[in-house]
């Protein structure tokens, strides 16, 4: 095998690699998406609970994928980032559930 061929074939590796690297990533930012959306439709709640759902759904990917697979929910460590995630989520849910009133009315 000659040098170019053996370069061809690492960059190949990579590539398809990369691929699907960020797909955990995507998941998360389209559960955000659906949220914003039904935050925009005024059902601020649900849209709240969205997103403290996509946070939890962070956090378990980061959790059972390996790092070079979490792509860019892998910020720190996995354990810091499986915690910070959880907390996060814990308190955006925390809000969304126990809010009633204010000035978007209840729902």
């Amino acid at each position: 095998m000659t040098m170019t061929e053996d370069r061809r074939d690492v960059h190949d590796r990579r590539s398809r690699q990369g691929r699907f690297t960020q797909l955990p990533f995507a998941a998360v930012l389209l559960v955000v998406a659906v949220a914003a959306l039904r935050i925009f439709q005024y059902h601020w709640r649900e849209g709240a609970a969205l997103i403290g759902a996509a946070l939890l759904l962070a956090a378990v990917l980061r959790a059972v994928l390996p790092t070079a697979r979490a792509g860019l929910l892998a910020i720190r460590g996995k354990l810091v980032d499986v915690v910070t995630f959880t907390a996060l989520a814990a308190a955006v849910l925390y809000v969304a559930l126990t809010i009633t009133g204010g000035p978007f009315g209840s729902a």
